[in-house]
C-alpha cells in the first residue's frame, strides 16, 4: 500500500530500462537516472517511496546519495544494487541507513519480492506512528449486572466475524472500549486498529484524513499522505461518532463500504483496501436519516450488526465496582493512598443519576482521589456531586457538614435529556460560559456541545476577552 513512487539509479541503460518495465508491469510508477548529480536533482524535486541505488556510479559512490538522502523530509526506501566484488561494501550501505541489498544479476521475481517487503515494512512503520498512542489506553469494559453479562455475550459473538458493527450509546458510556473489545478478540487482533473521531475533525478536512491527498491537492499539501482507510489496510478502523460526517462526504464513504476502493484527494490512483469497520455514534440515527441529515443506505450499510451500550443508570449494580477500579487506579497514578469509600461517599454515588455516564463517574473519583488525604477513605464531600462543588478532605473534617444531603436518592426521576441539559448548563456555569472548557469538562468535543445546546434551545454568551 505504501510504496507507489519508485526511482532506479544505474549508469547502465539496460539494467534501468528492464526494472523499469518490470516495475511498471506491477503498476508502479517509475523514473530512472544514470548518474549521482540526476538523481539527486530528481530526489529534490520530487518524492519517492523506494530508490534501486547502483553502488558504483560514474560521477560517485551510491552511499554519496545515500547520506544526501538522509536530509530529505521525506526520506524514501532505498536498496543497494551491487556485483558479487562490492558485497561487503554494500552491507557497509546498509550501516548507512540502507533497507535492503540486491546482488547483481538479479531475477524479476528477486526485485518483486524485495518491493513488496518494502511495501509491508512502511507500511508497518506508518501505522506504529499512528496508533501506538492510542493502543496504550488498554483499560476493558467492567462490569457484573445482568445488562452488562449480555453485552459481553454479544461481543463475544461478533467479534470473531468480519460484519461492520455500528456501537450505540450515550456520551461516556463505554463505546470505544467496546469496539476495542471487539478488535482485540478478532481474527484481526495483531493487524492495525486505527481510529478517526469524525466529530473533532474540521470540515474540510475530513475528506483527506479519511482517504489522504497528493501532493498539491490544495493549500498546504506539501506531500502525499495516507488516510486513515489506507492505514489500516489489514486491520480494522473505527469511525468514532460516524453520525458527525458531512452530507457531502457520505457518499464516498458508502461507497468504500461497498466497494473497499477510493481515490485520494487530488489523485486518480484507485486504492484497494481489505477493512473492518466499526463506527459509534451518541445520537439516534434513525431521527437523523428522517430529518435528512444522514443517508439512508449509508446507515443500514453501517447497521450490520448494532450494539447498543447501555447507560450507567441501567447497571447501576456496576457503580461501586468501576468506582473502586476507578480509585485503585488513580490512587496509584498519583500516588495517594486513599483506603476506600466511606459509607456516605458509596450512598452518594448510588444516588447520582450519572448523566455523563461511565466517563463522569471515572472524572469524578480522579477528583475526589486528588482531593482526599492519604490513608484515608474518600468521603462524600470530596466527590462533589448534586451540584456541589467538591470539598477537600482538610476542609470537610474541619467544618464536618451532613453528608446525607448529597446522599439523598431523589424523590421524582427526571427524563434524560433534561439531566443531560442540566449537566452541559452546570459546566457551562462552572467554565463562565466557556464553550471549549465545558466540553472538555463533560468529556464531550465542542461539536458535540453545539449540536446540544441548539437542541435544547440554549443561549450561552461566550466570556468577553479581556
Amino acid at each position: 500500500m505504501a510504496v507507489e513512487k519508485i526511482l532506479v539509479v544505474d549508469d547502465e541503460p539496460m539494467i534501468r530500462k528492464v526494472m523499469e518495465e518490470w516495475l511498471r508491469a506491477k503498476r508502479y510508477s517509475v523514473h530512472s537516472a544514470g548518474d549521482l548529480a540526476t538523481a539527486e536533482r530528481m530526489l529534490k524535486a520530487d518524492a519517492f517511496d523506494l530508490v534501486f541505488l547502483d553502488r558504483k556510479l560514474p560521477d560517485g559512490e551510491g552511499t554519496d546519495l545515500l547520506e544526501m538522502m538522509h536530509k530529505l523530509t521525506n526520506k524514501p526506501m532505498v536498496v543497494i544494487m551491487t556485483g558479487l566484488a562490492t558485497l561487503e561494501s554494500a552491507v557497509a550501505g546498509l550501516r548507512f541507513g540502507a533497507f535492503d541489498y540486491l546482488m547483481k544479476p538479479f531475477s524479476k521475481a528477486e526485485v518483486e519480492l524485495l518491493v513488496k517487503r518494502a511495501d509491508t515494512f512502511n507500511h508497518v512503520v506508518r501505522v506504529n506512528r499512528l496508533l501506538t498512542a492510542a493502543l496504550s489506553d488498554t483499560s476493558d469494559v467492567i462490569g457484573q449486572s445482568g445488562v452488562f453479562k449480555r453485552l459481553r455475550e454479544v461481543i463475544s459473538k461478533v467479534a470473531p466475524t468480519e460484519a461492520t458493527v455500528l456501537i450505540q450509546g450515550e456520551n461516556g458510556t463505554g463505546k470505544e472500549l467496546v469496539a476495542r473489545s471487539i478488535y482485540h478478540e478478532s481474527a484481526r487482533r495483531d493487524a492495525p486498529f486505527i481510529k478517526v473521531n469524525c466529530a473533532a475533525l474540521p470540515e474540510n478536512l475530513i475528506e483527506s484524513e479519511f482517504f489522504g491527498h497528493e501532493k498539491g491537492a490544495f493549500t498546504g499539501a506539501t506531500e502525499r499522505r495516507e488516510g486513515r482507510f489506507e492505514l489500516a489496510h489489514g486491520g480494522t478502523l473505527l469511525l468514532d461518532e460516524v453520525s458527525e460526517i458531512p452530507p457531502h462526504l457520505q457518499a464516498k464513504l458508502l461507497r468504500v463500504l461497498q466497494e473497499r476502493e477510493f481515490e485520494r484527494v487530488g489523485g486518480n490512483k484507485t486504492i484497494k483496501v481489505d477493512v473492518r469497520v466499526l463506527a459509534t455514534t451518541n445520537r439516534d440515527i434513525l431521527k437523523s436519516v428522517e430529518k435528512g441529515d444522514f443517508r439512508e443506505d449509508l446507515y443500514y450499510r453501517l447497521n450490520v450488526f448494532p450494539i447498543h451500550v447501555p447507560a450507567l443508570r441501567e447497571r447501576r449494580e456496576d457503580i461501586v465496582l468501576l468506582a473502586n477500579n476507578f480509585l485503585h487506579k488513580f490512587a496509584r497514578k498519583h500516588g495517594i493512598s486513599v483506603t476506600g469509600f466511606s459509607d456516605e461517599a458509596l450512598a452518594a454515588l448510588q444516588a447520582h443519576p450519572w448523566p455523563g455516564n461511565v466517563r463522569e463517574l471515572q472524572n469524578t473519583i480522579e477528583r475526589a482521589v486528588i482531593l482526599s488525604d492519604a490513608d484515608s477513605p474518600v468521603e462524600a464531600g470530596a466527590l462533589g456531586l448534586n451540584g456541589a462543588p467538591p470539598a477537600p478532605a482538610v476542609r470537610q473534617t474541619a467544618e464536618r457538614p451532613a453528608p446525607r444531603k448529597s446522599a439523598e436518592p431523589a424523590t421524582e426521576v427526571q427524563p434524560l435529556h433534561e439531566l443531560e441539559k442540566q449537566a452541559i448548563l452546570r459546566a457551562l456555569e462552572h467554565t463562565g460560559g466557556n464553550r471549549t472548557k465545558a466540553a472538555e469538562l463533560l468529556g464531550i468535543s465542542i461539536r458535540t456541545l453545539r449540536n446540544k445546546l441548539k437542541e435544547y434551545a440554549v443561549e450561552v454568551a461566550e466570556p468577553a476577552e479581556v
